[in-house]
């Protein structure tokens, strides 16, 4: 199974409630940390939940990293990993972190298979947080709590900066969820379809 054929099941069938949802985002290779990784899908409503996956065509090279750049911005996270990388990927994985297996059913169908359910975050990173608005929404944001135009033209890490010390963690992330869910300018996810092909 491939990371295509994963995805789109994944969509379909675990992520059903959340794209029938209005107050949630559900959203394809989210940047993290300016680029330097993409989550595979975020699903953005109360929280910020990523899951990274994990096809018989991937290695697990890159894992290591890209569990540090999720547990630095997702209040939840889940590897949705197949059977052959089931063992060594879940030995490298915080205890918070969930893990979905996946398998291939008769008739090509996709199954998943909830081995163990994300907890809470307790590690989030702010500055991280911060950095996944544009510019221009942290000059906003800064704006709005009066902070001066000459600090508003300051480097884009100094806003995130100046961000993260005037706001408290709880007031910040809530910020955030809402920016990424009411960009106009952004590319919309296209819904799946919800029929069990």
């Amino acid at each position: 199974m491939n990371d295509l054929q994963i995805r789109k099941a994944f969509h379909r069938r675990f992520l059903r409630t959340h794209h029938r949802d209005p107050s949630t985002l559900v959203l394809d290779e989210l940047g993290l940390q300016h680029g330097k990784s993409r989550a595979d899908i975020a699903v953005i409503n109360g929280d910020l939940s990523g899951f990274e996956i994990k096809s018989d065509v991937d290695s697990l090279q890159r894992l290591t990293r890209q569990i540090e750049r999720y547990s630095a911005v997702f209040d939840h996270a889940t590897l949705v990993v197949v059977d052959r990388h089931l063992d060594d990927a879940s030995g490298l994985l915080p205890d918070w972190w969930g893990v979905i297996s996946v398998t291939k059913a008769p008739r090509s169908e996709v199954r998943f298979s909830a081995l163990r359910p994300a907890e809470k975050n307790v590690k989030v990173d702010d500055y991280s947080v911060a950095q996944l608005l544009w510019r221009s929404e942290v000059q906003k944001i800064l704006m709005n709590l009066g902070v001066t135009d000459r600090r508003l033209r300051e480097r884009r890490a100094r806003l995130y900066s100046l961000a993260v010390e005037l706001l408290d963690s709880c007031e910040l992330r809530h910020i955030v969820r809402e920016c990424l869910k009411g960009r106009r300018a952004w590319r919309r996810p296209v819904p799946p379809s919800l029929r069990d092909d």
